[in-house]
């Protein structure tokens, strides 16, 4: 059922994904008159507070995160804001929270930003107080479990008072406007989609790199690694997006459809073909940084960095190696993929002295978002001791490209899909299990091989086996 919701209500409205993104997202919108007039956004968390405190809350927030020349007037969103105090383990509050929603003339659309273990008894409550009729759809923020079991649990527990089509589980970096660029530079130009395959493209490389630690996020991410907090999600989605079969329509069912099947494609990783590691102590942007064992405070077999050899068993990408790189305390915090191209099958240059180099294609993701494409060119002179070529890189800067857009963050895309219920770019439950089998496989390996991480310094692009497992197939990781 088609609606555009005119109730947003927001659980976990006082936690930090709120007060970064969500709030600050909203206002945008708001302020650019993307919102419709009559919608209204209810909080609830634990933390009691009234409404004019709510807002009081929020306005603190968007002081705090929105740049200053994004604020504008705020006294219009913040009069959209209401707030209800909820313990969501109990049944008890969920009357008065339906009593706060009111009656949607439209829909109501749900985010749901809590621990996984909160999302069981809030479907229980939201179904005691009537709050998942037919027109209302819920949207589940990360992570969607531990592994496939109790991904399935969680599923299953949604899928009781939940269809499918009404479910909205978010992957933030889908919301990426480069992201969504890697469809629109596959295909929308004749140039790339014929090129864009097992003959002509030698490998394909995707890092996620942080110079972070934990900053906060000790117990979370010690109990996932690296693997299941950056890997099972958002790499494997980059890795569908450049993978994909092109979809007949640029549609929700088309789009997923294409997706699934590369990731029900990945061959399970062998022995030899990952990488673990956990950041020692060392230095950031000149800074002196803790290891990992220092800011957790003790001993840990936690990976802050993995390295994977990944395949993808079809006939457009048989033999393509995928080399995926993610981790902490990295040398600088990038975001790209990489499409190396294959070496032209004959030089013509080649008795005149001139060496080549494949071309390559860089999709910057974060923090800059643009699209570099090297090219064989001739270095100019009269050739009279040979022809000399070089690499020359075409680039295109994606604000410089489009000065006049603005440019959004990701969730104010996704916010405003699911209050207007466009499940585009959001992922689908046989995509989301689709992932954790293959990362279960990976740990299940790990087990098997009792592997432990590598030492590697802060600083630094992780373990040496990390260089290894690239460069024993003559590949070399981008930097």
């Amino acid at each position: 059922m088609s609606f555009t919701a005119d109730r947003l209500l927001l659980f976990g409205a006082t936690g930090d994904l709120a007060q970064r993104m969500l709030l600050p997202s909203l206002f945008a919108l708001d302020a650019d008159g993307l919102l419709a007039p009559g919608l209204k956004i209810i909080g609830t968390a634990r933390s009691s507070m009234s409404d004019s405190e709510y807002r009081n809350f929020a306005r603190a927030a968007l002081e705090k995160y929105l740049p200053a020349d994004r604020r504008g007037r705020m006294a219009d969103f913040l009069n959209r804001l209401s707030y209800q105090t909820l313990d969501a383990t109990t049944l008890e509050g969920y009357d008065e929270l339906a009593k706060k929603v009111g009656t949607p003339k439209r829909g109501l659309a749900i985010f749901l930003s809590t621990a996984p273990s909160l999302f069981g008894p809030t479907i229980k409550g939201l179904q005691s107080a009537g709050l998942t009729g037919a027109n209302v759809r819920m949207c589940l923020e990360k992570p969607l479990g531990t592994d496939l079991a109790t991904s399935c649990e969680i599923n299953d527990a949604v899928a009781e008072a939940f269809p499918e089509e009404r479910i909205f589980r978010i992957d933030h970096y889908l919301g990426k406007e480069t992201v969504q660029n890697l469809l629109a530079l596959r295909f929308a130009n004749i140039m790339f989609e014929p090129l864009w395959n097992a003959a002509h493209i030698d490998h394909v490389q995707i890092t996620v790199a942080e110079t972070v630690g934990l900053e906060g996020r000790v117990a979370f991410y010690d109990d996932a690694g690296a693997i299941r907090d950056m890997v099972q999600n958002h790499m494997l989605q980059l890795l569908a997006l450049v993978a994909m079969e092109p979809p007949a329509h640029f549609d929700a069912t088309a789009v997923r459809d294409e997706k699934v099947k590369v990731l029900r494609a990945l061959r399970d990783v062998d022995k030899g073909e990952t990488v673990t590691g956990q950041y020692r102590a060392g230095a950031i942007g000149g800074q002196a940084v803790p290891g990992y064992d220092e800011e957790l405070g003790k001993d840990s077999d936690t990976e802050t960095f993995v390295a994977i050899k990944a395949h993808v068993d079809n006939w457009r990408w048989k033999g393509v190696p995928f080399y995926l790189r993610t981790g902490k305390r990295m040398p600088k915090r990038v975001t790209e993929i990489v499409i190396q191209f294959r070496c032209v099958p004959h030089s013509i240059f080649a008795g005149k002295g001139a060496t080549m180099q494949p071309n390559r294609l860089v999709i910057g993701i974060q923090p800059e978002e643009n699209i570099t494409l090297s090219l064989m060119a001739k270095v100019p002179g009269l050739d009279r001791e040979g022809i000399r070529l070089r690499s020359v890189p075409l680039n295109i800067a994606m604000p410089d490209a489009f000065s006049g857009a603005v440019r959004r963050i990701a969730y104010e895309r996704l916010l405003l899909d699911l209050v207007e219920g466009d499940q585009t770019l959001f992922v689908r439950r046989d995509e989301v299990e689709a992932q954790w089998e293959w990362v279960d496989a990976i740990r299940a390996l790990w087990d098997a091989e009792g592997l432990t991480p590598k030492t590697y310094t802060a600083g630094s692009w992780g373990p040496s086996a990390a260089i290894a497992l690239a460069e024993r197939d003559g590949v070399t990781w981008h930097e």
